[in-house]
């Protein structure tokens, strides 16, 4: 069978399958709507590897329905006390999931240097394609995301804002615990570790809205801690920057500090700054490494509502 043969063999395998799964895709079913270069590499390898199990599954589940069928009392099957031994039986038992693993190995080992989060090979030539790509720096609290643009000197709150055919690479890090960050629709899932640096990359294919969230329990705040990611073209997003260099907020090293207390996000409320402090990003990372915690206050669990007061009169005092 030609290679375009087995392509349309595993798709019309899946087909049944992503077709009960799409009336649900809008609930949050979001890995099958992809709307950027990894993401869509990654639905790629996600329908191969269902693909390629379904080969495996519904023959079996056919051949098992066939045996009790015949070989039931009255059936037509054969009784053979002396059978001991088939060379063809142990050739499909040992060789099909041999050839299997194989082929999966071979598919995720590809896909690995695709959307390697440091590197990823699908953005190769887009990179070089689009030039200098934006660089964001995210900075996760209790409970609240940060996104700074270096190159523009600004910063937003739970918004994220990125243009349209354009390479994003992130550096990211978190004051508390371990997050996760995760667009589904545009990047797959990488860890926030505090008092570290990891990456990751994206490219959105396709102006729109799309959810990110943390994927991992952060404690108290996690069902907070989701943020808008909004794609424009390159022209609104340079309105974009350009407005946001306008806001009278600053953050600098003194404003991080208070804006990294555990705070309740439930409305999630965006925030811009028109001026980011160089070299934020480090300073954090350093001063995790170095011990500095910003505790939960006990206040906050006691009663919610009177802390939720408390915070929108610091917002309008200054204190983030």
């Amino acid at each position: 069978m030609s290679k375009r043969g087995i392509k349309g063999a595993i798709k019309a395998l899946c087909a049944p399958l992503l077709l009960m799964l799409n009336g649900c895709s809008k609930s949050g079913l979001y890995l099958l709507e992809p709307e950027g270069t990894i993401s869509r590499v990654t639905h790629h390898y996600f329908n191969l590897d269902v693909g390629i199990m379904l080969l495996i599954i519904i023959p079996t589940a056919l051949l098992s329905v066939w045996a009790m069928w015949r070989y039931r009392k009255g059936g037509g099957g054969s009784y053979r006390p002396d059978w001991s031994h088939s060379w063809f039986i142990e050739a499909v038992v040992w060789g099909i999931p041999l050839i299997t693993v194989g082929v999966l190995s071979y598919l995720s080992v590809k896909a690995i240097y695709k959307v390697n989060p440091y590197n990823p090979g699908a953005l190769a030539h887009q990179e070089a394609a689009a030039g200098k790509p934006l660089e964001v720096d995210v900075i996760v609290t209790d409970w609240r995301w940060l996104f700074i643009y270096p190159g523009q000197r600004i910063a937003s709150v739970n918004h994220l804002v990125l243009p349209v055919g354009v390479p994003v690479h992130f550096r990211l890090t978190s004051t508390s615990v371990v997050n996760d960050f995760i667009i589904p629709q545009l990047v797959g899932m990488i860890d926030v570790i505090p008092g570290m640096r990891t990456k990751q990359t994206l490219e959105a294919s396709k102006t729109g809205h799309y959810v990110g969230f943390s994927a991992d329990y952060s404690g108290a705040g996690l069902s907070w801690m989701n943020f808008e990611t909004q794609t424009v073209t390159k022209a609104k997003f340079a309105q974009w920057v350009k407005k946001t260099q306008a806001a009278p907020h600053n953050m600098t090293d003194a404003a991080f500090n208070l804006f990294a207390k555990p705070y309740i996000s439930i409305d999630h409320r965006p925030m811009v700054f028109g001026h980011v402090q160089s070299g934020l990003f480090d300073y954090v990372v350093h001063e995790v490494m170095s011990g500095k915690v910003w505790p939960t206050p006990t206040a906050m669990t006691e009663n919610m509502v009177k802390y939720m007061n408390k915070q929108q009169a610091n917002v309008k005092a200054g204190d983030y």
